[in-house]
């Protein structure tokens, strides 16, 4: 409830920066009465029809009266908001609370009347979509559910911004005008429409500053050396196709080129469009540099300049003036302290970073957060022989970040694999919502540094998880992410996802010319969780021909579904080692897969075989998409011939990786696709069978998220109820207070109207009072302490079961207090007895990051001692809360291990939904827990529960788009 205070004090929350649907930036903010001058300013640029379509009549300047109208607000029934590029108006939204009769009302009316004006050059950028976003959440917030408008019939781009909205909406005809009415509450379609949006324009961001068709390096020194001397001499190196341009203010007069290309003291003396400016300037020099850019209608900056965010408070501080002044003048940053961006496709080749040379085209992506493990990876894939679409090392990612890279990645159709390096993700919840998308269209392969750390990386300043990394892990398993633990397993499962189609099941076929190799691949295959067949020994004397045959024979079989084939230096016909001969392997193999039926995942372990790995390598360079085969990641490649190509790059890695670039893949596994082909290779078995696990377990992964099950309705939910209590509960906190931990009756009150009971547990505060608690519940009951400091401590043996008395009852409550303290340390309590089963403990939290996480494990050592617990994003669905109660270790003594009758899972899994609906429900649930639960055959019973509440956050996870401010 608003005082009279709150109704006129600015609302600062409500201020966001946005992505507009061509990439650029803009600021929402509400409208203040300081803004008489720009609204009027504002005003004067937009044209006269635009102006006839707000007000229904000629209206060719603001009156005084007008203006003070339009910024006078009192945020709660009288709202403006503005969105601003360069501090000056773009657009404006307004909504003023009305009645049923369409008069000026306050709470509790709940409806309003809501009106845009776009500035014209603005118009068709999404401005006036965003500003719905966020004025109909200041109006969900301040208790308004509808909006209404009235709108020209020939204004179609308005009627079209409400239409498109997703809400649930009426629309009306009369006295020449269009009535239309929305409903505030997001729907599925309003959200599917939102997060659409947000992907377009983020990609849209990224995809501009990838593909600029001018770049200017700020900061390219006179005399060689030097970061923007670098940067700039690897752009001209890799054969930049646009415009390139050397700025710096030190260039004496005169000076017009450097190192052949044109040079300027200043930005803006360049006289053209600048899409991407590189920094390589001193950190207290860009400021200025930002400001020349910004004035100059530059798209984008890379900021390479060092001394922010990893250098103590002061530099964080100045980093976030450097993003907020890039924003102010609609640019996305990449950076500072970043290794800069690669663009490796041919009308492009971008090189704006300091790496020396533009990597090979190919078709994986690559985002690090480190500008070292970037150049390592570099290094690694172009040993490999792979090639790179993009490449992006974002620093201290202060603006741009991996969510904005992987909204480009999905569309990009040069792309066929992600792979990331992170060291902090800044926004989990969304991390995981844009991964389980990218997922279902291409693999996305994560290694996570940092990850037993105490604390966050110092220059990446982000919204702290109290998740554990296991956690953390598990949630990125469930949204389709392929976990590794190195950048060799990075790389690793990157060339094979990227190589080879995706396995349609676990099992291997193993052939080879060296039995222990084969029995090494066998053994790593069964520690992956793989079915490996018996390996075929070809014996040492096999030729390349036998490989040949026996290949064709694993690949046309129906019993296998991915083939490793393991080769070694063989014996010559005077016993000397042969090593031409691994040139001719490698092209048997080769052939081998582009002419099988059926297309399988093939890899290749092999032990010092000279001339294999350029051979395995040595089909045609990946091209753009065409006609043909297709990859897991669903792009088109180019049909060729086995003939053509062009060599793989010489190998002089002395390291134990060997090329592996892209196979094709067919779309239909039932036809025959004649590419060429390539394989990748690896050195010891271990390597190579764990990126194969990696494949088959995405591919699992892509056939349970096409049906991802349903979150079910349960009538016996009573949602308003409990929306009651909870707000009963928090109100009577102190203002001070931050939340709340209710007693036993209110959590048992509160689980009820979601169907959860729990078995009633009576106070004993001393032996007569435990007799009677006995008798109202009926005897055999059990006897146990619940204070905080001792629950759920088997090993103090405070729990007493199977009383079958008064005198057992009596003796067991001398026993207790004589060994554990007094009545009043322990908290007895006497329950009924329930059903013998399994225990377990059902957990839920709200992380500020991740957003609500259910966990469910076996209570005691299994999940608090051996971490035995598994981790669902809410909500959750049916099918998720079948894997949870499967996927945790000791699942097999829910399902009759050793004889044992098996529990009620069913039971367990629907409870698991309740309690899913329940903190998806109400925000205010910020921790869950129910231990234990016990499982028996034929039902769950809940012995023990416990919560916290806390005030929903304002901005929740419905709220509209918005840039995040680190």
């Amino acid at each position: 409830m608003e005082t009279p205070e709150d109704r006129h004090s600015y609302p600062a929350h409500w201020e966001a920066d946005v992505v507009l649907r061509d990439g650029g930036t803009a600021r929402i903010r509400p409208i203040t009465a300081d803004d008489a001058e720009r609204l009027v300013s504002f005003y004067e640029q937009v044209s006269d029809e635009s102006k006839y379509y707000r007000f229904f009549a000629p209206y060719p300047k603001l009156s005084d009266k007008d203006v003070h109208r339009f910024t006078h607000h009192d945020y709660v029934d009288r709202v403006g908001l503005a969105a601003t590029v360069g501090g000056e108006f773009i657009a404006t939204v307004r909504f003023d609370r009305i009645d049923s009769r369409g008069m000026p009302a306050s709470a509790p009316a709940d409806e309003a009347e809501v009106a845009f004006l776009v500035q014209d050059g603005h118009q068709g950028r999404g401005v006036a979509s965003a500003l719905l976003e966020h004025i109909a959440a200041v109006a969900r917030e301040r208790g308004i559910r509808r909006f209404g408008a009235e709108v020209m019939p020939a204004n179609t781009k308005m009627i079209k911004v409400f239409t498109d909205a997703g809400y649930q909406q009426r629309r009306s005809f009369e006295d020449g005008v269009v009535h239309l009415t929305l409903d505030l509450e997001p729907t599925d379609r309003s959200l599917a429409v939102q997060y659409a949006r947000e992907q377009r324009a983020e990609g849209r961001s990224v995809q501009r500053l990838l593909a600029p068709a001018s770049v200017a390096v700020i900061g390219a020194g006179r005399t060689d050396g030097g970061v923007g001397r670098s940067v700039l001499r690897n752009l001209l190196r890799g054969g930049f196709a646009g415009g390139l341009y050397a700025v710096n203010s030190n260039f004496p007069e005169g000076q017009d080129t450097l190192d052949g290309v044109p040079a300027f003291r200043t930005v803006t003396a360049i006289g053209l469009p600048v899409d991407l400016a590189v920094l390589a300037v001193p950190a207290d020099r860009v400021p200025e540099a930002v400001a020349e850019c910004g004035e100059h209608g530059v798209r984008g900056l890379v900021v390479i300049s060092a001394g922010y965010g990893e250098s103590a408070e002061a530099g964080r501080a100045r980093q976030r003036r450097l993003v907020q002044q890039a924003r102010t003048y609609g640019m996305r940053l990449f950076g500072p302290n970043a290794f800069g961006l690669v663009n490796t496709a041919p009308e492009v080749r971008l090189n704006a970073s300091l790496a020396p040379e533009l990597p090979r085209a190919g078709r994986i992506g690559l985002f690090t957060q480190s500008g070292a493990i970037g150049i390592a990876l570099l290094s690694e894939l172009h040993g490999r022989g792979a090639g790179l679409s993009t490449f992006v090392s974002a620093g201290n990612r202060a603006d741009v970040s991996g969510n904005d890279v992987l909204q480009y990645w999905y569309d990009d159709p040069d792309t066929d694999v992600a792979l990331m390096y992170l060291e902090s993700i800044g926004n989990p919840r969304k991390f995981t919502r844009l991964a389980r998308r990218a997922a279902t269209a291409k693999p996305l392969v994560v290694v996570q540094g940092a990850r037993h750390g105490a604390t966050t990386p110092p220059l990446h300043a982000v919204t702290g998880t109290r998740l554990p990394h296991a956690t953390v892990s598990a949630l990125l398993g469930q949204a389709g992410v392929v976990r590794v633990d190195t950048v060799t397993d990075l790389v690793d499962a990157g060339v094979l996802l990227a190589d080879q189609p995706l396995p349609a099941g676990p099992r291997v076929a193993i052939l080879g010319n060296s039995e222990s190799l084969g029995l090494l691949t066998y053994d790593a295959c069964l520690s992956e969780g793989l079915r490996p067949h018996t390996p075929l020994d070809l014996t040492t004397a096999a030729t390349p021909a036998d490989f040949r045959r026996a290949l064709k024979d694993a690949l046309a079989s129906d019993a296998s579904d991915a083939v490793v084939v393991t080769a070694i230096p063989w014996i010559g016909g005077e016993g000397a080692m042969e090593w031409p001969e691994g040139e001719e392997l490698g092209t048997a193999l080769r052939e081998t897969v582009a002419d099988a039926p059926v297309r399988k995942p093939v890899v290749v372990v092999h032990v010092e075989l000279g001339g294999l790995a350029d051979a395995l390598s040595a089909a045609s360079a990946t091209l753009p998409a065409a006609a043909g085969a297709r990859t897991p990641g669903g792009a088109v490649r180019a049909n060729l011939p086995r003939t053509c190509g062009a060599p793989a790059a010489p190998h002089t890695d002395t390291g134990p990786s060997v090329p592996a670039v892209s196979a094709p893949t067919s779309g239909d596994e039932e036809t025959a696709v004649p590419t060429a082909t390539r394989i990748p290779a690896y050195p010891a078995p271990e390597r190579a069978v764990r990126a194969l696990a990696r494949a088959v377990q995405h591919g699992q992964w892509r056939k349970d998220a096409a049906d991802p099950g349903k979150v079910p309705e349960f009538e016996d939910v009573d949602e308003k109820g409990a929306a009651r209590r909870i707000a009963a509960l928090l109100d009577a906190l102190p203002h001070t207070a931050r939340g709340t931990s209710p007693g036993p009756a209110d959590t048992e009150d509160l689980l009820r109207h979601y169907g959860i009971p729990t078995l009633a547990a009576l106070p004993a505060p001393d032996a007569d009072h435990a007799v009677e608690a006995a008798a109202r519940l009926g005897y055999p009951v059990a006897l146990k302490i619940t204070a905080p400091h001792l629950r759920h401590r088997p090993d103090l043996g405070g729990v007493r079961l199977d009383l079958a008395d008064e005198a057992d009852l009596r003796r067991a409550y001398a026993e207790l207090t004589a060994l554990l303290g007094t009545p009043a340390e322990l908290h007895p309590v006497v329950q009924s007895m329930a059903p013998r089963g399994v225990d377990t403990v059902v957990r839920a939290v709200l992380d500020p990051a991740a957003g609500a996480v259910l966990s469910f494990g076996l209570a005691g050592a299994p999940s608090e001692l051996l971490g035995d617990t598994a981790h669902r994003l809410v909500p959750v669905t049916d099918k998720d809360a079948a894997s949870i109660v499967r996927s945790i270790r000791t699942a097999p003594l829910l399902f009759g291990w050793r004889g044992a009758a098996p529990v009620d899972t069913a039971a367990l899994q629907e409870l698991l939904q309740r309690v899913s609906r329940l903190v998806d429900d109400h925000p205010e649930v910020v921790a869950l827990s129910l231990e234990p639960v016990v499982v028996s055959q034929s039902s769950v019973c809940v012995l023990g529960a416990s919560l916290r509440l806390a005030p929903a956050p304002v901005q929740g996870t419905l709220g509209p788009r918005r840039l995040p401010v680190y």
